[in-house]
């Protein structure tokens, strides 16, 4: 699977692990490096780990629960089979990627004679097999459980005779980043009949470039200002950063959250290409390119797209991703987290004059989308983009989109720049532990006598040479190329450092607590700390808060009925993967892209002093939020606050003292864990006596680990 659309989850899953669990169920050991302790682990696990793990995080009960989507599909098939019954034909239907068979059973549901629903994924192939006979439509619907390309035809194979209706639902938020193209390519050539009648019948990407320092942020290294005692020191990128294409991977996001005032319009909506999928699809290299006149001057730098499709060929069936100011009717806006939007950055930033003509060109091949700015429709520039951009400057490697925007942030900057002023001293030994960290630079503009960094991997280690080299430092700050568990006192030329600095970021974080790493190196080279050396931060907490969430809990929500059908048996699958040990704990959510309310006020947990070493005995704790404030407890939130100094903390989460009713702002550049309850308290209608949740949290210094159990009140007894 193309690397572009593996972010927060896989939508169509491909694992090998079975969903029939045999009595003696087999345990396999699975290697793992422990994000926290930095250790590496050999965990004995259930053969059906990734299976559960997989299911756990899929998005099947998303797209059950996109009602647009259900209902344009079940639009297009009735239409489609209409069309094939008025010529006098049997209906038969191909419906590849099927999941939990829904489309198939719309087909027969419809009229179709019969379905051939093809899943690759064995576990999502049984269920698919279950619902349908739940269903009563065994006799109409044969499950085949292999890849659509294995999938044979004649006398003795999967299907009889090729079909004459096309099902599928094989997108992703960039369309063709699940392996669409080739998918339709090889039904066309095998599976299907000349002209058969496919839903949807056609996709049309959309794109719209913009200005937008906000977003660019997400892709360059802006000059990072510092006052210091000299004046103002500027932290300047390297050359090979700002020539540097870029990384070929999509960013998708919920653009609808992102705010009209942070880009500028520079292009009418554009159709860039389209795919017909009722006739022989090419997964060819294309380029299409679209001439547009600016509607404003100004830097063109983002190009931000989404699709639609058309479920029947008159295109009366529509169903879109546009975001709301491109929508004809905002108000029938359909969230959904399956299909979001998407966000391109151009290789390189490039003025345009309003009314001055232009032309944007689109570049696809079998699995990603990328875009180039061009003078004329025939510009060499369209050659050099043929080939898929590729990062050359290692920023592209370390840093993803949120980590670019987090070193960006000059506030956050100053912050650490004021903090750090307070503990420097003209004698400092500085050892900064953090992944491609700009801090190691601050603290030598602001009079640190002599600064070390540690670098554990070769993309950091390249680009901090990078940037030291552009800003004349390549003999001021020292860079150490080794896991900082492994320093020696060699490394340090033998003196003992009076400041440990830390953000803490490290690339291998997934959780808020993972950046806990820091601890253990701060436990690791505690030998090599002067007498009252400085660690900086100095303490962490971890902060939990219940909350309702506008759209997000609908990832979670059992379905039950789709459409009439009785989906059952996959919320059944999704629970008891759901229940599954490590599948039980907190995922990682940017949530300024999903809304929430508050309904309890923020509560510190734990608190973690890197002054000490990491302890030996587990920390827990235990206690209750009380809900303040009325409305579906569809979980909660957790993050982490790093304290600098006494006077100065930096929250991962919440940003903002919350509003009246609850409304949140989070912390754009880090995810923050998204604890989902079993069941929804709706203390709506006042209930006797208070209502809260129950905690138990417990931090494992052996493993690193933070484990939790959250309790609805009225689940308590």
């Amino acid at each position: 699977m193309n690397l572009s659309v593996l972010r927060r989850k896989l939508t169509r899953p491909h694992f090998r692990a079975n969903i029939e669990e045999p009595v003696g169920t087999m345990k396999v050991f699975c290697g793992r490096a422990n994000p926290t302790t930095g250790s590496l682990e050999w965990l004995e696990e259930d053969e059906h780990y990734d299976y559960h793990q997989e299911i756990a995080r899929s998005s099947y009960a998303d797209m059950l629960h996109d009602k647009d989507r259900n209902i344009k599909y079940y639009q297009g098939i009735r239409a489609a089979v209409s069309r094939v019954k008025d010529r006098g034909q049997k209906a038969l239907v191909l419906d590849i990627g099927t999941g939990t068979g829904l489309l198939s059973m719309m087909a027969v549901t419809a009229g179709a004679d019969f379905c051939y629903a093809i899943e690759v994924f064995k576990p999502m192939a049984d269920a698919a097999v279950k619902i349908v006979e739940k269903n009563g439509f065994s006799d109409k619907i044969k499950v085949i459980n292999k890849h659509s390309t294995e999938v044979t035809v004649g006398p003795d194979g999967d299907l009889p005779c090729r079909a004459n209706i096309l099902v599928t639902e094989l997108f992703d938020t960039e369309l063709i980043g699940e392996g669409a193209l080739p998918s339709y390519e090889h039904a066309h050539r095998h599976l299907v009949q000349e002209h058969c009648e496919a839903v949807p019948h056609k996709a049309t990407v959309y794109a719209q470039l913009v200005e937008s320092r906000r977003m660019w942020s997400w892709n360059k290294l802006f000059p990072v200002r510092v006052q210091t005692s000299l004046g103002e020191q500027v932290i300047v990128p390297p050359s090979e950063l700002e020539r540097c294409p870029g990384a070929p991977s999509v960013y998708d996001i919920q653009l609808n959250q992102v705010s009209p005032a942070d880009f500028t319009v520079l292009s009418d909506v554009l159709p860039m290409f389209s795919v017909d999928f009722s006739k022989q699809v090419s997964s060819s290299a294309a380029c299409h390119s679209r001439q547009f006149v600016p509607l404003a001057s100004g830097q063109a730098q983002v190009v931000l797209s989404w699709w639609d499709i058309e479920m029947d060929p008159e295109g009366k069936i529509r169903c879109t991703m546009a975001p709301f100011w491109a929508q004809t009717d905002p108000q029938e806006l359909q969230w959904r987290d399956h299909w979001m939007q998407c966000v391109y950055f151009l290789p390189q930033e490039e003025p345009v004059v309003q009314g001055s003509p232009r032309c944007l060109a689109a570049h696809h091949d079998d699995y990603c989308v990328w875009y180039s700015l061009q003078r004329t429709s025939a510009d060499e520039n369209a050659k050099v983009y043929q080939v898929r951009p590729v990062c050359d400057c290692q920023a592209h490697l370390l840093w993803n989109r949120p980590r670019f925007g987090e070193i960006n942030d000059q506030d956050r900057t100053d912050q650490y720049a004021q903090a750090l002023r307070t503990v420097l001293m003209p004698d400092t030994i500085c050892l900064c532990v953090s992944d491609g960290s700009l801090l190691s630079v601050l603290a030598h503009h602001l009079g640190a006598e002599q600064v070390f960094t540690v670098e554990s991997s070769v993309a950091s280690y390249k680009l901090m040479k990078r940037i030291f080299k552009a800003n004349h430092l390549e003999d001021k700050i020292s860079i150490i190329k080794k896991r900082p568990e492994l320093l020696t006192s060699a490394d340090l030329e033998g003196k003992k450092v009076s400041l440990l600095l830390g953000e803490p970021f490290f690339t291998t974080s997934l959780l808020p607590w993972h950046n806990l790493y820091f601890w253990y190196v701060r436990t690791s080279v505690d030998q090599y700390l002067g007498p009252g050396a400085v660690v900086m931060p100095q303490a962490a907490s971890l902060h939990a808060m219940v909350v309702e969430f506008r759209d997000l809990w609908r990832i979670r929500s059992p379905c039950g009925d789709c459409e009439g059908f009785d989906v059952h048996i996959m919320d059944d699958m999704i629970k008891h993967s759901l229940d599954f040990r490590e599948s039980r704990e907190a995922e990682p959510h940017p949530l300024w892209e999903y809304p929430c309310r508050s309904l309890s006020e923020p509560q510190e947990i734990l608190t973690f002093d890197f002054q000490q070493p990491v302890p030996q005995q587990p920390v827990r704790a235990e206690g209750s939020m009380e809900l303040r404030r009325p409305g579906k407890s569809h979980g909660a939130v957790l993050w982490m606050e790093y304290h600098l100094t006494p006077d100065s903390t930096v929250s991962t989460g919440l940003m903002n003292p919350l509003e009246d009713k609850g409304y949140c702002s989070w912390n754009p550049h880090c995810k923050q864990a998204v604890y989902f309850f079993s069941t929804t308290l709706d203390p709506r209608v006042p209930l006797d006596g208070p209502q809260s949740v129950s905690y138990a949290v417990e931090f494992h210094p052996l493993t690193g680990d933070i484990t939790m159990e959250f309790r609805l009140a009225d689940t308590l007894n």
